[in-house]
């Protein structure tokens, strides 16, 4: 894994390169360009906040629900939509994988890192939402935003290393993980607080990462408190995930230009 990462620190220009590029290729020739980070999430919030404040009530206490449902909607979105685009990573450059030589893995972390520039403009639209529905933060607890973000990062790594080998093989892959995704969706407090989850089942509950990492942007960016023991088991479980879909993609990488 050491080695793998000095391969990836070797090859940053690289790096850099390939994930302008799909920046560039996925806002080129859109009317809209940039504007979409905003669209997409709000407008699940938007639909999210008709649904479950007006037809099926959904108690979040002080915090207004459009505010609720976007903190968890922004880094949620961040995770689906770099799955996606690192699971066809590998496959859709089958011309570069099968000619030139370079650390393959570039590929699918390229495409995660482009997502994160609609990650962080999605996120100024949450402070805009919270001055508008005056809701106070707490700037001290904005400290462990980047150590969240790392964690979610390890995880989408993690996921989506193993996703663009395996696709390699079967196809099928993406509309397996599209299913993943819906499920995932709502096995994750997203769209309902953690307080509607049985108390019993939470320790069960917690084992899905994603809990813990989403339960911790809402505890430093609305509920003005640090993150909780879930973002520890949370950060475990995703080491867990990032060696095991790191060793695998490793292990069968040699394979690409011959299966392609």
């Amino acid at each position: 894994m050491l080695i793998q990462a000095r391969q990836l620190y070797q090859s940053r220009d690289l790096l850099s390169s390939w994930t302008g590029r799909n920046i560039r290729a996925r806002y080129q020739q859109s009317a809209l360009g940039w504007l979409w980070a905003i669209f997409q999430p709000a407008a699940q919030v938007a639909i999210f906040s008709i649904i479950f404040t007006r037809i099926v009530p959904v108690d979040t206490g002080d915090i207004p629900y459009p505010v609720f449902s976007y903190v968890a909607i922004v880094p949620w979105t961040l995770l689906a939509s770099s799955l996606t685009d690192m699971s066809q990573s590998i496959v859709t450059n089958m011309g570069l994988v099968t000619k030139i030589y370079f650390p393959r893995e570039i590929l699918p972390v390229a495409a995660m890192l482009a997502r994160l520039m609609d990650f962080g403009i999605a996120l100024g639209l949450l402070f805009i939402l919270m001055v508008i529905f005056r809701v106070p933060f707490f700037p001290p607890a904005l400290i462990f935003l980047p150590l969240i973000l790392i964690i979610q990062l390890f995880l989408i790594v993690g996921i989506g290393l193993g996703m663009s080998a395996a696709n390699v093989f079967f196809r099928d892959v993406q509309s397996l993980l599209a299913l993943g995704l819906q499920l995932w969706f709502y096995a994750s407090p997203i769209i309902y607080p953690i307080s509607m989850v049985p108390e019993r089942l939470r320790s069960l509950y917690f084992l899905n990462p994603m809990a813990g990492i989403l339960e911790s942007y809402r505890d430093i960016l609305i509920y003005q408190r640090l993150p909780g023991p879930y973002l520890i088991q949370s950060a475990v479980i995703t080491m867990i995930i990032f060696v095991i879909g790191t060793w695998f993609f490793k292990r069968v990488e040699f394979r690409f230009a011959d299966i392609i």
